[in-house]
């Protein structure tokens, strides 16, 4: 296999890259030359709700800030106790935001495809999804 230099490293023409272990990042535009049946599947379900999930998150993020400059200016332990539930609540919504989108768009997709394989892998992502929220509380 010839091996490429890209502006990451050196990378093999499959795209894995041995020193990182992982694939490189392609370069901007790289769905420009795709089948258009490709770039759909590359549409995650919660795309129609990205600049709401963006802010959401930007929002949590000046939380999290405030909650830093409270613990700076020692304020007193169950306020700052009360900022951390309210951005664990906050992240919790964003998190079943995308599960719900992810169940409406990924899964439901996976399943009326009829490709067995495909719909296998999404029903356990799906199951590992909630696996994980259910450990969180």
């Amino acid at each position: 296999m010839a091996e490429s230099e890209t502006v990451f490293g050196t990378c093999l023409p499959s795209g894995i890259c041995p020193a990182r272990r992982w694939p490189a990042i392609p370069p901007p535009g790289i769905l420009e030359g795709m089948p258009q049946s490709q770039q759909e599947q590359r549409v995650h379900g919660y795309h129609a709700d990205k600049t709401v999930l963006v802010k959401r998150l930007h929002r949590i993020e000046g939380q999290v800030r405030g909650i830093e400059k409270m613990v700076e200016d020692d304020r007193y332990c169950m306020e700052i106790l009360t900022q951390v539930s309210a951005v664990a609540t906050a992240l919790e919504s964003v998190a079943l935001k995308i599960l719900d989108d992810h169940v409406n768009h990924c899964v439901a997709g996976a399943l009326a495809s009829g490709e067995e394989a495909e719909a296998e892998i999404k029903t356990r992502e799906l199951l590992e999804a909630v696996r994980r929220f259910a450990r969180m509380r």
